[in-house]
């Protein structure tokens, strides 16, 4: 049986990775970018009017995220993308008082002022979800992990470019560094969380 988790609200927040015009638009596997999108705003929703949790929405800069020019992300021929790729899909819904991270590589703490944002605001503990699992998530919860963060990874809310890339983080590196849970147990801890104030 799965440890229960206990969330803080104090100290809680969710960071959506990468939920932007240029992932969404790929093919994924296991979950559909539809359905990743449509959780981790369910667990953000969860989370922000179950607990008062903070948001964090972190998106690369697809014009200036730094890759060889032969990656295979990007191959060295690939036209520039549009102007709109590095924006956040609407369905993010955007909310005054959530913080928005530009990424400049793969993980969100890297050249940006993620960390100082969170600790300004005494978060110790971040749910992940986003695009994609082996990427932008893996990155961005590796360098939460080193700097102490507690991690709580909703799997079903993100999703890799094939099976096996999720895979073998959710089964092998994430189990080693905090919670894996699904959406339905995220939202269901909160809930859970909130009938007992919180604490």
């Amino acid at each position: 049986m799965a440890q229960a988790l206990s969330i803080d609200p104090r100290s809680t927040a969710i960071v959506l990775i990468d939920l932007q015009h240029s992932n969404v638009g790929r093919q994924l596997a296991p979950h559909s970018a539809a359905d990743v999108v449509a959780r981790s705003v369910r667990a953000r929703c969860a989370a922000r009017s179950g607990l008062g949790a903070r948001s964090c929405s972190c998106a690369s800069m697809s014009r200036a995220l730094s890759l060889p020019a032969d990656a295979p992300l990007r191959p060295r021929d690939a036209p520039a993308p549009p102007p709109q790729a590095s924006d956040l899909v609407p369905e993010c819904n955007v909310q005054a008082g959530d913080l928005v991270v530009t990424k400049r590589q793969w993980g969100a703490f890297y050249g940006t002022d993620l960390e100082q944002q969170l600790r300004r605001r005494h978060i110790n503990t971040i749910a992940l979800t986003g695009i994609a699992t082996n990427f932008g998530v893996e990155s961005t919860a590796r360098a939460a992990f080193d700097q102490g963060y507690e991690l709580i990874f909703i799997e079903d809310a993100m999703s890799g470019l094939s099976g096996e890339t999720h895979a073998f983080p959710i089964e092998h590196i994430f189990p080693r560094m905090g919670f894996v849970r699904s959406t339905e147990e995220f939202i269901s801890a909160v809930a859970e969380t909130g009938a007992f104030g919180g604490a």
